[in-house]
């Protein structure tokens, strides 16, 4: 097939897309293909200006794909309404991020670079962690961000959408589904205002599912694509999370960038991937043509001996791109953003001293951070950093008040005698803890009768402290039937003008007889204690 046969097509089939000719080499300074700065500007193959070549880039249908174009720089989360044409499609609210301002939280961090220029979009799938309004988690707390598209997509007409999603950390970026959903007017957006807990688009009936794609990574951006034939006229966008109800203990947060949605034939010259990017095999490509020429380049400097449409094996993570020439002239794809993905995960240990703890094929004794890199079932390199702390024997001491014919409990000792105990014990881990354990009985003295007799000796029942007891907070008095007689509170310690002087609530005298106590003691530890006993009234 013709070249010139090629780019008639497209242009038949694609309206509103054109490309322009260049001549294959420039006509004097750098050659474009040898990976040599030929002129001597600093600048090497593709990035001199000398090697001009138009891009075949399609035209999205979604506006401001890339999130560039902005009306203000995000402050905080939640404001979409800066990224101009962009609609905050849910109640639950994506996040700005752009490198003018706010750039993400600092515990769910965006992988850099953004794959097309300084902004993304963040958005979560589910909030798992306590939030500022409930202690419940919010499974259904779903964050969509929605578009008007610049002309709409035609029923029974093929469609691609490529876009970039971004993972952070991967305890709060496992593997996802990213759904695509469309409705037929513009004034379906937004959708479920006022209820926190709606869900995706499609429980609108509004509202249907486009398409999805699951993807994966660990801080990085992964390009993905999804093929879509709607089978009505579609007007608004939106894109997110899956339907489906997650749970766990994390929240879930993703990004995306550079929302490319065109008629399929856009996209014949863009490079796609195939297999496994941790392993040999894995290859970029574009569509095979007799009558082209293909150079690959990396990061702009052409690979040398890459001259197929397909570049196998691909070598460094960097931005990836193929020069294609025909009789008519050059042009080139997309960037493709290729980074080797690997996992990474932090892990903390304590041990006690003298211990040897194995980490994979280190054997450590000392309090450092460590590294491991293995690799994962697929491949890929797993990086583990472990922070280890090497913890000395324990050694704590205590000091404790106990009343008489009381005992201190320590792990499986019990204390009751006044002095110096100790306490050998095993801590939560495994390690030696030795406890020293100061003890000491309070001061207090509770008689046990009282004579109410006026002769000026024990005529009132009253509790004698020492600077240890700092109040009586509650005294009440019962008869042998269990009748309350006497009720008081906030008594001061030693004062018989307060105590109990033997007469009943009613004024009249109680007889002699055997009675009981319970009070509440406030101690100088801020402790209250309970004490009962029994008492004996003779006059």
């Amino acid at each position: 097939m013709k070249w010139g046969i090629i780019n008639v097509l497209v242009i038949l089939l694609l309206a509103g897309y054109h490309y322009d000719w260049y001549p294959a080499t420039p006509v004097k300074g750098e050659i474009c293909d040898n990976g040599i700065d030929d002129d001597a500007d600093g600048l090497i193959d593709l990035n001199d200006p000398d090697c001009t070549c138009p891009s075949v880039d399609p035209i999205s249908l979604i506006p401001n794909p890339s999130f560039e174009d902005r009306s203000c720089c995000p402050r905080n989360r939640s404001q979409l309404n800066c990224a101009e044409t962009w609609i905050q499609a849910s109640e639950a609210t994506t996040d700005y991020i752009h490198t003018c301002g706010w750039m993400g939280w600092d515990y769910l961090p965006v992988p850099l670079p953004i794959p097309n220029g300084e902004g993304c979009v963040g958005y979560r799938n589910g909030r798992f962690m306590t939030n500022e309004f409930t202690d419940d988690t919010e499974p259904n707390w779903k964050e969509y961000a929605g578009a008007c598209l610049l002309s709409p997509l035609r029923a029974d007409n093929s469609y691609t959408f490529q876009f970039y999603v971004g993972f952070t950390f991967g305890k709060n970026s496992p593997a996802t589904e990213v759904v695509f959903y469309g409705t037929t007017d513009c004034a379906n957006l937004p959708f479920g205002m006022g209820q926190r807990d709606f869900g995706c688009p499609s429980n609108d009936p509004n509202w249907k599912v486009l398409g999805s794609v699951s993807a994966s990574g660990n801080f990085n951006w992964v390009q993905k694509e999804i093929d879509i034939r709607p089978k009505e006229d579609i007007y608004a966008i939106a894109i997110g999370p899956s339907c489906r109800e997650l749970s766990g203990t994390e929240d879930y947060y993703y990004f995306f960038d550079n929302l490319i949605l065109a008629d399929q034939k856009a996209f014949e010259f863009q490079v796609t991937e195939r297999g496994n990017p941790c392993v040999d095999t894995f290859s970029l490509s574009v569509p095979d043509y007799d009558t082209l020429q293909y150079q690959w380049y990396r990061d702009g400097v052409a690979i040398q001996g890459a001259t197929s449409a397909r570049l196998q094996p691909v070598g460094e993570s960097g931005n990836y791109q193929v020069r294609i020439t025909g009789s008519e002239g050059c042009k080139l794809t997309n960037d493709f953003i290729f980074d080797r993905p690997f996992f990474y995960e932090e892990q903390e240990m304590v041990i006690c001293q003298e211990d040897i703890y194995q980490f994979h094929s280190q054997s450590l004794s000392r309090s450092g951070v460590y590294t491991e890199t293995l690799k994962s079932v697929d491949h890929c390199d797993s990086i583990i950093q472990l922070d280890l702390r090497v913890t000395s024997d324990q050694v704590d001491s205590i000091a404790v008040k106990i009343f008489d014919g009381e005992a201190y409990r320590v792990g499986a000792y019990n204390f009751s005698e006044r002095g110096r105990h100790l306490a050998h014990l095993e801590t939560a881990i495994g390690c030696d803890s030795t406890v020293h354990v100061d003890l000491e009985y309070y001061h207090v003295y509770i008689p046990n009768a009282f004579s109410p007799n006026d002769d000026g000796i024990n005529d009132t029942f009253t509790i004698f402290g020492d600077q240890d007891l700092i109040m009586i907070k509650s005294l009440q008095v019962f008869n042998r039937w269990g009748q309350m007689i006497y009720d008081r509170e906030d008594l001061t310690p030693n004062e018989t003008s307060e105590s109990w002087d033997g007469h009943l609530r009613n004024g009249k005298i109680a007889p002699n007889g055997v009675y009981l106590y319970s009070m509440s003691l406030l101690m100088e530890d801020g402790v209250l204690r309970q004490r009962q006993g029994a008492l004996t009234l003779m006059r």
